[in-house]
């Protein structure tokens, strides 16, 4: 369960880290899994509906930019997210009907590793209300070198940021329209095992992989079961056996949220990070050089 403390703190903030979640037999399984399907990608030259791959991919040298829905592509990321040590610290944060919205496992290669833009995730997947968050099971130790995430904390009680570039979306904000003070950045350092929580609203970004050591990092999008997509979706019985915890429902809480509509999509929009390559700002630049670590009540 979350503490009182944990609470109060992700209600400010917007975010928060808890370590020694996953038990170092977990952490070397999931690892085995990742190292697995990397190989595998040497056969693949370009992004299929598994791999999004980075752009010096080779058979060569394997280099993914994210593994797509793995909790459906392995039993062991499925199981990861429904366990009770997960299950139970968001039923302190959402309540007690959970459901997964998706999931994505974004890796950032050694020396090189893509960047993300500053976004935030509500953006992407608006909903009747904001008890919307994102999860993140960490592989690897997440720090400044190997592009841990950066968040701006307090920017989720804030509204839905312009993620449109000449009437698209893209993904990413500006940096230059004002709308937020990215010198309030703060780095996100977890250890191998930790999690972390950020609300949908959270504007964060990463940088690329300066270090030798990769970084992976198993990301869940989760959301109360009565909070709705409002872009809809394509099959219920599906969508419902995503439900966590609680129990399927078609009365939907509507409560006043900030939320843009992510359309039209670019061309190329099959992941983020396709749709930021068309952003002309890279916005994530923005940031202090040394960002504080954020302080976690753990």
């Amino acid at each position: 369960m979350v503490t009182p403390e944990q609470v109060e703190r992700y209600r400010t903030d917007g975010l928060l880290v808890i370590d020694d979640v996953l038990s170092g037999d977990q952490i070397e399984h999931g690892r085995r899994i990742v190292e697995a399907f990397t190989e595998r990608s040497r056969d693949v030259p370009s992004s299929n509906d598994v791999y999004d791959l980075e752009p010096g991919h080779s058979a060569a040298q394997p280099m993914i930019r994210r593994l797509k829905s793995p909790a459906r592509l392995d039993p062991f990321f499925d199981q990861l997210i429904r366990s009770t040590p997960i299950v139970e610290r968001l039923e302190g944060l959402i309540g007690q009907s959970v459901r997964m919205l998706g999931s994505k496992l974004n890796m950032k290669a050694a020396d090189g590793g893509s960047p993300v833009e500053w976004h935030q995730d509500f953006a992407f997947h608006p909903h009747t209300n904001d008890d919307v968050l994102a999860l993140g099971v960490y592989f690897d130790d997440a720090t400044l070198d190997n592009g841990c995430m950066l968040m701006v904390p307090g920017s989720h009680r804030g509204g839905v940021l312009n993620h449109h570039q000449d009437g698209v979306f893209v993904g990413a904000i500006s940096p230059t329209r004002g709308e937020t003070d990215l010198s309030r950045a703060v780095s996100v350092q977890v250890k191998a095992g930790g999690i972390s929580i950020h609300h949908g609203h959270m504007l964060h970004a990463s940088a690329p992989n300066h270090s030798a050591r990769p970084r992976r990092l198993l990301l869940y999008d989760l959301a109360g079961v009565d909070a709705w997509p409002l872009m809809g979706l394509a099959d219920l019985a599906i969508y419902n056996r995503q439900i966590l915890r609680g129990e399927p429902t078609l009365a939907v809480r509507v409560a006043p949220v900030s939320a843009r509509v992510p359309l039209p999509l670019p061309a190329a929009a099959a992941t983020i990070f396709e749709m930021q390559l068309i952003a002309r700002e890279k916005a994530f630049e923005k940031i202090p050089d040394q960002p504080a670590a954020w302080a976690p009540p753990r």
